[in-house]
Parts: C-alpha cells; structure tokens; sequence
C-alpha cells in the first residue's frame, strides 16, 4: 500500500466497517513506518480491474506482530483473497523475525475468525467494548511462529 492508495481503502473501509472505519491519520500513520531499513509495518493492497478490492496491515513490536487490519471487499468474499492478503502479512511477520502474530477479531465476525483457525490462530481472550462506537467485543487471537503457517504457500499475481 502507498500513500495514493488511502482514498479508495477509506472507500473500502467506510463500506465495510461503517461504525468503526479507521480514519486517514491512522492509515498514513501507520505507511509513515512501513518504508525504509527501520521498517516497523508491512500494508498490502489487493487489485481487480484496477480497483484495490482488499487490503491488509501488520505491525511489529520486538518479537510480537499485530494484525492490524484485513479486509476484503465483498463481491470477493469467499474467494481466498483474505487468505493471500493474510499469508501476506504473515511472510512480512516471519520478516520482521516475530515468534508470535496477534489479532483482535470483531466477536461476531465468524467468517474471519474461521479463516484464522485456518492458519493455526488460537483464542486466548477478549477485549470489552474494543471496537467503538457500537461497544462491540474483540475475539484476541494468537498464532505461534507464523513462518510455519505460510511454508509452502505461494502468492502468484
């Protein structure tokens, strides 16, 4: 993801999370650290007909990444594009040399909680009320050294 980028994932983000899309500060913040040798983010877009149709995010701290964001617009769910955009994030993870990857995950968002188990994500605790205005619950899941869930995957495009 680029900075030219932001205006048509804040169309994106504002279509798929309207209670509680992220604002364009926080994405330029978090593409102020994703380029350069003290790199701490790794964000990533998805393209069809040349419209972005999916984007994600990862920030690392010491030996912990953060799952920052996924999404993917939806006439393209059900199509793995959520799982090359995580298998993305996930070789940035293995990158930055993190032994763990976080996420928290929308309570009743199933769909994206089973992609997760999928990749050997585990629960291990909730936030209350994390995703505001509307006090929704956060599912926190963790996954053990992600460089065993993208071994063998293969991204083409």
């Amino acid at each position: 993801m680029r900075w030219w980028d932001i205006e048509p994932v804040l169309e994106l983000e504002k279509d798929l999370f309207p209670e509680d899309a992220w604002s364009r500060g926080m994405f330029w913040s978090d593409l102020a650290h994703a380029r350069g040798p003290a790199a701490t983010r790794r964000y990533v877009v998805a393209e069809s007909a040349g419209r972005i149709v999916g984007y994600g995010g990862l920030a690392s701290a010491g030996d912990t990444g953060d799952v920052q964001t996924i999404a993917v617009a939806r006439e393209h769910w059900g199509t793995g594009l959520g799982a090359l955009i995580l298998t993305e994030l996930l070789r940035a993870a293995t990158a930055f040399e993190c032994a763990e990857v976080l996420l928290e995950c929308r309570v009743d968002n199933v769909r994206a909680q089973k992609l997760y188990e999928r990749f050997g994500f585990e629960a291990i605790g909730f936030r209350r009320g994390y995703y505001q205005p509307g006090n929704v619950d956060a599912l926190v899941m963790r996954l053990n050294d992600p460089s065993t869930s993208v071994q063998g995957t293969e991204i083409n495009g």
